[in-house]
């Protein structure tokens, strides 16, 4: 039973509740509105995003008071597990395999220097204690590769860059969490061989829940047909967050976990996975804008003078010392050119996660934790602000823009259980090669056809000859035993062309192939 309110208390009524809708609906459109913004000035929207939060805080327009460090940190790990799986489910496999070494060290060698120049540039040159230092240095460690690839999206990067940025992002953000918990706990530190010896152990249970998880939950979508297609989405972010939560419990790394479940299940074909990736990619936006704008609520304007300056001396040697000597003390030995070396250097903005790791220490009570949040918001702000709009023309000073390449097919696949099939949805980008090609040279396997044609609107039934068009919409009925054949058929000669095959492009991560699955 709802407790009636009494006193001074104001009971929640549907007026309110209107009103509450009401504000939260107007937020969400103006952040809509604003992407568009931040896409033609080349600035990630978490900018955007924080700038509505300040506008509606105590110091702008909308005079809200808003001081619970623990409500944002609770509400900031929910948001980075839906971004985390968001990521994890467009992260491609066949990208990020050739660089997993190189990546992996990068991920966690290059956050053990980042952390120790960093802590020491705040304590010699700033004059911050060991403790806080150290917990700048962890919370300002971690990448993040949506803001990265919010401003890089229109450029394409060759694979090996794009793989390696998106890998260290997922990866890093695991042991940043634990230095940050660890360092804003109260008592001494421990021996430096105990806390790793930690971070191997959580890293090690949530890498192993995070692959069960992700292996039993794609086996199970793949074999169980559910009886709508809007439910494949909604398990596939329950098993994402089943493996955050089971790695939590077994008091492993969650994120890590998450990251890994979701990149097994985005890499596994499953049923209607174009609608499930779009389910995903809006929970993701929603996520960053509902965290963001609350950050930006958390931060008091007017107090934020004094670490300006401390700020920027951080981020300076964050920028320009750190991260490029974490990049070449851990890419040298992997022979990455230095083009490459330079653009991962410059592309290491932070966004999300140092806000929200910022939260931990004021939420443990560290002296001097408003400070470190100040420092880390303004540190994040300026430097996203010079770094963002500037990494497009260093990739084109670099030439590490690629020319365009044929895009890759949007294959979706609904089971049909009592007939033991599939039907795939495939739609023919302007960019692809399958473009001119006739259908009966397709050459799909045995078991498998194209049944329908969808195009300019119009519906047909194709014959063997007919000459398939960019923006086509086919649907392809296959047996069960040829499905995966006849999908990797279909991207084959998408990326080929009609002679796929007999030239050695058979698709992406196929012998002898030559495409590559770029990003969508």
């Amino acid at each position: 039973m709802p407790r009636v309110s009494q006193g001074r208390e104001r009971p929640l009524t549907v007026h309110h509740l209107n009103q509450l809708l009401l504000a939260c609906s107007l937020v969400l459109l103006v952040a809509v509105a604003a992407v568009r913004i931040s896409s033609r000035s080349g600035l990630p929207s978490l900018l955007v995003y924080l700038g509505i939060g300040v506008l509606m805080g105590q110091d702008g327009l909308g005079h809200i008071h808003f001081a619970n460090a623990e409500m944002t940190q609770v509400i900031g790990y929910a948001a980075l597990v839906v971004i985390l799986a968001e990521g994890g489910l467009g992260t491609k496999w066949k990208e990020i395999k050739p660089v997993l070494p190189a990546a992996t060290t990068l991920a966690l060698g290059g956050v053990a220097v980042s952390v120790g120049v960093t802590a020491a540039a705040a304590h010699y040159l700033v004059g911050l204690e060991w403790r806080q230092a150290l917990i700048i240095g962890a919370v300002v460690s971690s990448t993040d590769a949506a803001a990265v690839f919010s401003v890089l999206r229109r450029i394409p990067l060759p694979a090996r860059v794009t793989g390696m940025l998106e890998a260290e992002s997922g990866f890093n953000d695991a042991p940043v969490v634990i230095l940050v918990v660890a360092f804003s706990t109260a008592g001494p530190f421990e021996h430096w061989y105990v806390l790793v010896g930690e971070i191997v152990l959580e890293l090690a249970i949530g890498a192993a829940i995070g692959l069960a998880v992700g292996l039993l939950g794609s086996w199970g979508l793949r074999h169980v047909a559910l009886p709508a297609s809007g439910l494949y989405p909604i398990a596939v972010m329950a098993i994402a967050v089943t493996a955050y939560a089971a790695g939590s419990l077994a008091h492993g790394s969650g994120f890590l976990a998450v990251y890994l479940a979701s990149m097994i299940m985005g890499n596994a074909k499953l049923p209607h996975w174009p609608a499930t990736r779009g389910f995903a990619d809006g929970l993701g936006w929603i996520a960053q804008i509902g965290m963001f704008v609350l950050l930006g609520l958390l931060v008091t304007p007017h107090e934020l003078g004094d670490d300006v300056w401390p700020a920027l001396v951080i981020g300076l040697v964050l920028t320009m010392v750190a991260r490029p000597l974490s990049v070449v003390l851990c890419l040298t030995p992997f022979r990455i050119p230095w083009q490459e070396q330079t653009l991962l250097s410059w592309a290491g903005l932070r966004g999300a996660v140092p806000i929200i790791l910022a939260t931990i220490p004021m939420v443990n009570g560290v002296d001097g934790n408003h400070r470190i949040f100040n420092i880390v918001f303004v540190l994040v702000v300026v430097y996203t602000l010079i770094q963002g709009p500037t990494l497009p023309w260093l990739a084109r000073k670099l030439e590490l823009g690629e020319g365009s390449e044929a895009s890759d097919l949007g294959i979706e696949s609904a089971p049909l259980e009592r007939l033991r099939g599939h039907l795939l949805s495939v739609e023919i980008p302007a960019e692809s090669r399958m473009h001119g090609v006739e259908v009966n040279e397709l050459r799909l396997p045995t078991g498998a056809a194209v049944t329908l044609v969808v195009r300019d609107g119009t519906s047909f039934v194709p014959s063997p000859t007919t000459v398939l068009r960019r923006g086509d919409e086919l649907l392809v009925v296959a047996t069960d035993p040829v499905r995966d054949a006849a999908e990797r058929r279909l991207r084959a000669v998408g990326h080929g062309g009609k002679l796929a095959g007999w030239l050695g492009a058979d698709g992406p991560g196929e012998p002898g192939g030559t495409g590559r699955t770029r990003r969508r």
